[in-house]
């Protein structure tokens, strides 16, 4: 079971609908209480899962095609929910809250797993594992999230260069046009200088960023034509909610976290202190052990069941989906958060 429990969530959109008939009513948001209600009660109740592999264990994991498979698996079904999405609605809703509902669920899946899927892919060296992330990242219109991610993010995180780290005391309101817009910009400027330096011009087929809105164009025509205005709208509206959740996980994974400066210049190398960890057992098997981050962002090439975890590593309080509801509302976030970033910097920074 460990590692396929996010199989379980394309599953919740078509059968809540063939439960609920035609029209979906409130059971469209079925996905939502489970994800947000459901998860963080059960993380309370199965706990959390601090043992590592051994090294034996490692190597094994690291080369089975068992893994690897879980994640291929995921680019049909992934893109295959999609499609059903947008044909369901625009067959239509009796109401607002079902349409609301069908809509938040579908982003939170291609979010959720979705973009997690394609983050592990974007990640490893071989040539066809991070050709598939990029076609994943076309569906939500966030391309651009591997380039800036793998050249930009690894490198800077935990430092003032890094648009996806979030400063002590700002709330999730005001990291997200960070993000976006400084992920984005940072994205363009390494296709440019890439560019440059291979003497080729930009053009959507030579830069990637260009490259990625282009091919999210043509999957909104796609969805345009099977479905019409309604598609379309759904595609869209399932992108901003995917975005949406990458960058409120952003926020949780970084906040307030920074790397001491060299006299020399630069910033200390990163470590597993530089990355907020959670290690309860079921959000990591629905994530691909997503939460094991501190691990992921030394060892970053690994595959997901291999990360560790380091009792090193400054701990959340809970596993994404509990912190993200604490996300935003920025009082009580800081009231938690706050305490335990100034013991991770007593310890630290000392």
């Amino acid at each position: 079971m460990i590692q396929r429990l996010g199989f379980l969530l394309p599953l919740l959109l078509p059968l809540t609908l063939v439960i609920a008939g035609e029209q979906g009513g409130a059971w469209t948001w079925l996905t939502l209480g489970l994800i947000f209600g459901g998860i963080p009660l059960l993380d309370l109740v199965v706990g959390r899962d601090t043992r590592n592999l051994s090294d034996e264990e490692a190597v094994v994991l690291e080369k089975s095609w068992y893994y690897r498979g879980l994640l291929l698996m995921w680019v049909p079904i992934h893109f295959g929910l999609l499609a059903y999405a947008v044909w369901r609605f625009g067959q239509g809703f009796d109401s607002t809250l079902a349409a609301t509902g069908f809509i938040l669920s579908t982003g939170v899946v291609t979010g959720a797993v979705g973009i997690t899927v394609a983050h592990e892919l974007g990640h490893k060296i071989t040539k066809w594992e991070p050709k598939l992330a990029r076609l994943l990242l076309m569906s939500v219109a966030y391309l651009h999230f591997h380039i800036e991610h793998n050249k930009g993010h690894h490198a800077h995180v935990a430092t003032p260069n890094d648009p996806a780290t979030a400063r002590e005391g700002q709330s999730v309101y005001a990291f997200l046009p960070q993000t976006v817009i400084g992920s984005l910009s940072s994205a363009w400027r390494f296709e440019r200088e890439r560019l440059a330096r291979e003497g080729k011009p930009v053009t959507p087929w030579r830069n990637h960023v260009l490259l990625g809105f282009l091919g999210t164009g043509l999957m909104a025509v796609g969805a345009f034509a099977f479905a019409g205005i309604a598609g379309l709208l759904l595609f869209v509206l399932q992108a901003i909610v995917a975005v949406f959740l990458l960058e409120v996980v952003n926020y949780i994974e970084h906040y307030g976290l920074a790397r001491r400066p060299r006299d020399g210049g630069g910033y200390e190398r990163v470590d597993v202190i530089h990355s907020w960890n959670a290690s309860e057992r079921l959000t990591n098997w629905f994530l691909f052990n997503l939460q094991r981050h501190s691990h992921h962002h030394v060892v970053h090439h690994r595959r997901f069941p291999v990360l560790q975890h380091h009792d090193r590593s400054p701990q959340l309080p809970t596993g994404y989906a509990g912190m993200l509801l604490l996300a935003l509302v920025p009082p009580l976030w800081r009231r938690v958060m706050d305490p335990r970033l100034e013991a991770w910097r007593k310890e630290h920074l000392a």
